[in-house]
């Protein structure tokens, strides 16, 4: 369905939803603000151009896009390409292509490729985002070390060969703040999760440098002063011949963007219960992407730790991304001036982390004790990226995404599960939904949606150990909309699992369908979880999550649709 879920969700808008997004607004706006400034540097364009893109391209994702929740602005996997194409084609190239990029996306909704988006393997995805992760962390060390060298080499290889050239030019004051701005951020989640800790650590390190004036590098040394309002809109240079040069890289800009923000936008939808309007949210990536560049911002897609910051401070409407836009804007009005004091160690420390996150090395390795197929495209593509360019580990990751596709369907054939996955279905009254159900306090419940989506659920759970403020008692897991699971899959569940009771957490799974059912009895982990916490419904799930805490049992709710019945699991 082609309509934004700002329309659909304002009719029925009230003050007290207002209110939560107005709090959750304005807390993602702060915790954008280095970000954006971050990514800029770090993709090789001056550090305004990072926030005009959060800000117009921000406001326009949340105002035309097919999700709830998603915001959207710059993000750690467009450094490599950018970087990239700002050394070849400057900063006209970057333009150009990212308008490219923003009609290409817009042809996929049109087109309904949202749904089919789906469908790419986890391998793929975790191959080319750890790739960029060890490339953004490769390409801070020069400012985290503080070495005294010139511009840093595009290539892998040469680019640490030059920083062994120069490791004796070390400056000791930008280690020590590079440092300093690493352990706030760990430090500070555990004094505060609603004021993001890379703000605490940007106000920190630029007051101990100007105080006590260190020699080390700022933004104004290096930038020079930063216009604190939007630029006018102005159509950037062409010809047909960069036109053409430029089509690779606006295809992977597009890939990429279209991806991660619906990879971010499944996330949410398994936080807060819904369903995404998949092909309407590239048109809208589509659309903010082409006036982006037009104010001379940069790519942006859905950031997926950012979203669910928002979704855990209680945003649920659009209007949350909305005022995060007006607040960026408002703190670039009224702070912009002093942005030129921003010592560069602590952005670098900033994306160091970043980098650490984005990594997800905890899934790189799940992976790598997958079936030898998964195995050989995820290193296949993370080996591109790293050592070629992130262009071709696209286009080589996605041909291999598109056999394993064709093997996987070749063992399990389901066409019905897969013609409903590929429909971009609007919401409808669910009696199932769990915002009819009364969830007992501290209880996590998270809905899997799709037979191949498991990453997702992986990737959720790594953004929870981010974002996630107290440990919760108990996680449910709901399965009704996955008719097939992998190996890949059931080694999530299984991590998960072990993850959860080695913490206490109750784990429990709800509505599980046949093959999930029969493949989780023959591989074990039936067993290993226990029979007792399998469900085939949400209401005996929640029940059961009542009984482990001590607490009186909810009568069933009628209409009450079953999904698999408790009798003869085994």
């Amino acid at each position: 369905m082609l309509y934004p879920k700002l329309f659909t969700t304002l009719r029925t808008y009230s003050r007290s939803e207002f209110v939560s997004d107005l709090i959750a607004g304005v807390i993602i706006g702060i915790v954008a603000l280095p970000l954006a400034i971050a990514f800029a540097i770090a993709s090789g364009v001056s550090p305004e151009r990072g926030l005009i893109t959060a800000v117009v391209a921000g406001f326009l994702i949340s105002v035309l896009g097919g999700s709830r929740v998603q915001i959207g602005g710059p993000t750690g996997a467009f450094v490599v390409i950018v970087y990239a194409i700002v050394q070849k084609h400057g900063m006209d190239g970057l333009l150009v292509a990212n308008l490219m990029a923003g009609v290409i996306l817009i042809f996929m909704g049109i087109a309904r490729f949202g749904g089919v988006i789906k469908f790419i393997p986890y391998p793929v995805t975790i191959g080319f985002t750890s790739g960029i992760a060890l490339i953004v962390f490769s390409s801070q060390l020069k400012d985290f070390l503080g070495l005294q060298m010139g511009e840093v080499p595009a290539d892998f290889m040469a680019k640490y060969a030059a920083y062994f050239k120069h490791i004796r030019s070390v400056n000791g004051y930008a280690l020590a703040v590079s440092a300093l701005c690493v352990l706030i951020i760990q430090g500070w989640k555990k004094v505060s999760r609603k004021i993001p800790g890379s703000l605490v650590a940007l106000v920190v390190c630029t007051a101990v440098v100007q105080i006590f004036r260190l020699p080390v590098e700022t933004i104004g040394s290096r930038f020079g002063e930063i216009p604190h309002m939007l630029p006018a809109p102005q159509f950037p240079k062409f010809s047909i011949e960069l036109v053409r040069q430029m089509i690779p890289s606006a295809t992977t800009i597009a890939i990429l963007a279209g991806i991660e923000s619906l990879l971010s936008a499944v996330i949410a939808d398994g936080m807060i219960g819904g369903r995404h309007r998949s092909n309407m949210e590239l048109i809208a990536q589509g659309i903010a992407n082409i006036a982006s560049p037009l104010f001379g911002g940069m790519p942006a897609t859905g950031a997926i730790a950012r979203t669910t910051t928002n979704i855990h401070n209680g945003g649920r409407t659009p209007v949350a991304g909305i005022i995060h836009a007006l607040t960026l804007l408002s703190l670039m009005f009224f702070f912009g001036k002093w942005a030129v004091l921003i010592p560069l160690p602590c952005l670098a420390g900033i994306l160091v982390v970043v980098a650490y996150h984005m990594s997800e090395w905890h899934s790189f390795f799940m992976v790598l004790r997958s079936p030898r197929s998964d195995v050989i495209v995820l290193l296949t593509t993370f080996g591109l990226t790293v050592l070629v360019d992130l262009t071709a580990a696209i286009q080589i990751g996605m041909v291999l995404a598109a056999f394993l596709f064709m093997r996987r369907m070749a063992v399990v054939t389901n066409i019905g599960m897969i013609t409903r996955e590929l429909k971009d279905e609007e919401e409808v009254d669910d009696p199932n939904a769990i915002n009819k159900r009364e969830v007992p306090e501290g209880v996590e419940v998270y809905e899997i949606n799709g037979p191949f989506f498991f990453g997702a659920s992986y990737k959720f759970l790594e953004a929870m150990k981010i974002v996630s403020g107290k440990q919760p008692k108990a996680r449910v897991i709901r399965m009704r909309n996955v008719n097939a699971i992998d190996a890949t899959g059931m080694h999530v569940i299984k991590e998960e699992f072990l993850n959860s009771r080695k913490k206490s957490i109750a784990f429990i799974l709800s509505e599980i369908h046949a093959q999930p059912l029969i493949a989780s009895d023959r591989s074990g982990l039936l067993e290993l979880i226990g029979e007792e916490n399998v469900f085939g419904n949400i209401d005996d799930a929640l029940n059961r999550v009542r009984e482990i805490l001590g607490l009186p049992k909810m009568p069933r709710p009628t209409p009450f649709v079953p999904v698999v019945k408790r009798e003869g699991l085994r």
